[in-house]
């Protein structure tokens, strides 16, 4: 049975979760000594009852999804060699690098829904020959053509690419881009934040404090984002704890974060050398650490594409109230080897939730509820696929 928040009984739980429930119960905020025992504790079944309780605190039975397509414009990417995790990027002239035109990408959107979907999430790889003015112009295409879709584009590391190529502050690029048709960002890009972890796995990337300082300015413009955590590789629990703190600080300091991802590794096709995927428990001890943890951050995601549908249903009692989206092409996490199917049916998302004893409730991305009529969702809108790229 769920267990409501305030009916937590601390010592129905291990000994050395007592606490951890009662600080869950009464609404205190963890430490760090108790973010670490979320990532270290073997009791994981019991931390997701905590998750679970503080879940249902905030979103009741509702759990979220959208209608969206992805659009990765490119893989060409200065960084190909210095991100050894990414199967994706390439260098110009690799036979599987590619680069769209505008009307490559304007194409792209009305195959995949047109003004019948609510978002468009478009990232791409740091291209060393196109130009800020380039993006300005696809933005500006796809809101003509489709005014009524949420442009959610760029991360972090694509606005610090685009600051440092043209010269120019971050809050100038966010500007240029707003005016151009931007909505809010993603949350890719954040990997993990501890510079010993970032110096084995995307050494020379846009670093910790750039990554945070792109959405301190976003918050701060107005512009909504999400966030991100990749874990599964060289990391270590207290990496992971460094990461959820600085974000939940930001948070504080700076609020516009929708919501928080986590992102499992997989390992096929880099240079990182790791041969190992995560295990179920993994996944969902992360859904559940980060909803206990991130106390300011209303959404937490279970990424269906990356952790399979069956486990994100789990997830959905772990603390995680939102399933993302609508993607029919997927090339980031299928070409890391993620081997979950590329497309489910809306009909079978929505029988997904209700199975796992939810209720789907389809959102915009910035999770306003969206009344949508049963024959307004056929086509493109009624597909509902893995995503490409971090949300």
């Amino acid at each position: 049975m769920p267990q409501a928040i305030d009916s937590i009984r601390p010592d129905s739980f291990p000994a050395p979760l007592r606490d951890l429930a009662a600080k869950v119960r009464d609404g205190e905020r963890l430490s760090e000594a108790d973010a670490l025992l979320c990532f270290t504790t073997p009791h994981v079944l019991h931390l997701g009852r905590l998750a679970d309780a503080v879940r249902r605190q905030l979103h009741g039975d509702v759990t979220y999804y959208n209608v969206n397509r992805h659009i990765n414009p490119t893989n060409v990417c200065v960084y190909t060699y210095n991100c050894k995790f990414c199967s994706y990027a390439a260098l110009p002239g690799e036979d599987h690098a590619w680069e769209m035109s505008h009307e490559d990408v304007y194409r792209r959107a009305a195959e995949q829904g047109g003004n019948q979907i609510t978002e468009l999430h478009i990232v791409g790889g740091l291209h060393p020959d196109l130009d800020m003015s380039w993006y300005e112009e696809m933005l500006r295409g796809l809101k003509e053509r489709y005014p009524s879709v949420h442009l959610k584009a760029f991360t972090a590391i694509e606005i610090g690419w685009f600051a440092k190529r043209e010269k120019t502050s971050i809050e100038e690029v966010l500007r240029r881009l707003r005016d151009a048709g931007l909505g809010s960002l993603p949350g890719g890009g954040a990997e993990i934040f501890h510079s010993e972890v970032r110096e084995v796995i995307c050494d020379g990337k846009l670093d910790a404090d750039e990554w945070l300082e792109v959405h301190r300015v976003a918050h701060r413009m107005g512009i909504q984002s999400n966030c991100t955590m990749l874990y599964g590789h060289v990391e270590k629990p207290h990496h992971k704890v460094d990461h959820l703190l600085r974000l939940r600080a930001l948070e504080d300091e700076a609020p516009g974060f929708n919501a928080f991802v986590p992102l499992a590794y997989h390992p096929e096709n880099n240079y990182l050398g790791l041969k190992y995927h995560t295990t179920g428990s993994e996944d969902l001890r992360h859904v559940a650490a980060a909803r206990l943890v991130l106390d300011n951050i209303p959404h937490v995601k279970a990424y269906w594409v990356m952790v399979t549908p069956k486990l994100a249903q789990v997830a959905l009692s772990f603390g995680a109230d939102d399933l993302d989206g609508t993607v029919v092409e997927e090339h980031i996490y299928h070409m890391a080897g993620a081997d979950t199917q590329q497309q489910l049916s809306r009909d079978e998302l929505v029988r997904m939730v209700r199975e796992a004893g939810f209720r789907a409730v389809e959102r915009d991305t910035l999770y306003n509820p969206i009344q949508r009529p049963v024959a307004a969702t056929a086509g493109a809108a009624e597909t509902v696929a893995a995503g490409g790229g971090a949300a």
